[in-house]
C-alpha cells in the first residue's frame, strides 16, 4: 500500500468512527440519575429505587420500571427501557422484596408502596404525578399487569412507606412477555418452561397452583381485570420457550371482554426477551402507546 492509499485509508476510517460516536452520542439518554432511594422499609429492609431525569423536559411523565427475573432474581438496574429518556419520560426503577425474601404478595405490596412514594415526591423531584405508567418484563410484566389492575384492592395494597394515603393507580401498563393466569400457565408451558416455572411458583405462591387454587388467582391479574382498568400494552415473541403466549393472549381477550383500551404487539420469531424487543420498531409502538395516554 503507497502512503498516499495508507493516509487515505486512515482517514476515511477515523472519519468513519467519528461519524459512528456522534451518532451514538446524539442516541445517547442525557439524565441526572439519582441512586438508592429509600421509599420503604420492611423489617431492617430497606427498598430502593432509582430516578432518571431527563435533561431537558420540564415536568416529564414518569415510567415505572420492574426488572423480571422469574420472581426470584434481578435488580433494579436491569433497565431495558432507558432510550424513552430521550423522548421526554423520567424513569423510576425499584427493587423490591425477591421471592427467597418473602412469598406473595410481598411483591405487589412493595410495588404499591413505590407507586405511593413517587406520586408523593413529584414536586420534589419534578415530574408529573398525575401520568404515571408501569412497565415491566416476564416476572416483571406479570406484576406490573397485576399491580395496575388492583388498585384499591385491600388485601394487594399493603401499608409499606409514609404514603398510606397516597393512591397507587398508575394511567398505563405495558406488560412485555409477562404471565397473566398461574392457573393455566403450567398447562401451557414447554418443557423447558416447566423447568423455569415449577421452582418459581414454588418461591413465589409457596408450592404449585393447584395446590393453592386461590391463592394463586388472588396472583393472576385475569382475574381481578374490571371496566375500571387502565389502558394496557402486551408485547410477547410467538417463540416464547419460557413463557407462554397464550399467558398474553388469555389477558387480551379478557380487557376485550370488558371493553378497556388493549393493543397487542406479538413479536414474530422472538423468543423470550432479546433485541426484538427494544428496536426502533417495538420502541415505536411503546412511545406510540404511551404517548397516547401520558401526554
Amino acid at each position: 500500500m503507497t502512503a498516499q492509499k495508507w493516509l487515505y485509508s486512515l482517514f476515511f476510517s477515523t472519519s468513519f468512527l467519528v461519524t459512528v460516536l456522534a451518532q451514538a452520542q446524539e442516541t445517547q439518554p442525557e439524565y441526572e440519575k439519582i441512586t438508592d432511594v429509600i421509599y420503604g422499609e420492611t423489617g431492617d429492609r430497606e427498598l430502593l429505587l432509582d430516578v432518571y431525569l431527563p435533561a431537558v423536559t420540564a415536568n416529564p411523565p414518569l415510567l415505572v420500571w420492574v426488572h423480571g427475573g422469574a420472581w426470584r432474581g434481578g435488580t433494579k438496574d436491569r433497565v431495558m427501557i432507558l432510550d424513552f429518556i430521550n423522548d421526554g419520560y423520567a424513569i423510576a426503577s425499584l427493587d423490591f422484596r425477591l421471592s427467597g425474601e418473602g412469598m406473595f404478595p410481598a411483591q405487589v405490596h412493595d410495588i404499591k408502596a413505590a407507586i405511593r412514594f413517587v406520586r408523593a415526591k413529584a414536586e420534589f423531584y419534578g415530574y408529573d404525578a398525575e401520568n404515571i405508567a408501569l412497565l415491566g418484563s416476564s416476572s416483571g410484566g406479570h406484576l406490573v399487569s397485576l399491580v395496575g389492575v388492583t388498585n384499591g384492592n385491600k388485601e394487594l395494597e399493603g401499608d409499606i412507606g409514609d404514603f398510606v394515603d397516597e393512591s397507587s393507580d398508575v394511567q398505563a401498563i405495558v406488560s412485555y412477555f409477562g404471565a397473566s393466569n398461574l392457573t393455566t400457565i403450567l398447562s401451557q408451558s414447554t418443557p423447558h418452561g416447566l423447568n423455569v416455572r415449577k421452582p418459581a411458583l414454588d418461591l413465589f405462591i409457596g408450592g404449585q397452583p393447584e395446590e393453592s387454587v386461590e391463592l394463586a388467582k388472588q396472583a393472576s391479574p385475569i382475574f381481578h381485570i374490571d371496566r375500571s382498568d387502565p389502558p394496557l400494552l402486551l408485547l410477547h415473541g410467538d417463540q416464547d420457550p419460557q413463557m407462554p403466549i397464550n399467558q398474553s393472549h388469555e389477558l387480551h381477550h379478557a380487557y376485550q371482554q370488558q371493553g378497556l383500551d388493549v393493543a397487542f404487539e406479538v413479536v414474530h420469531g422472538a423468543a423470550h426477551g432479546g433485541p426484538e424487543f427494544v428496536d426502533e420498531q417495538r420502541n415505536t409502538v411503546v412511545l406510540d402507546f404511551l404517548n397516547n395516554h401520558l401526554k
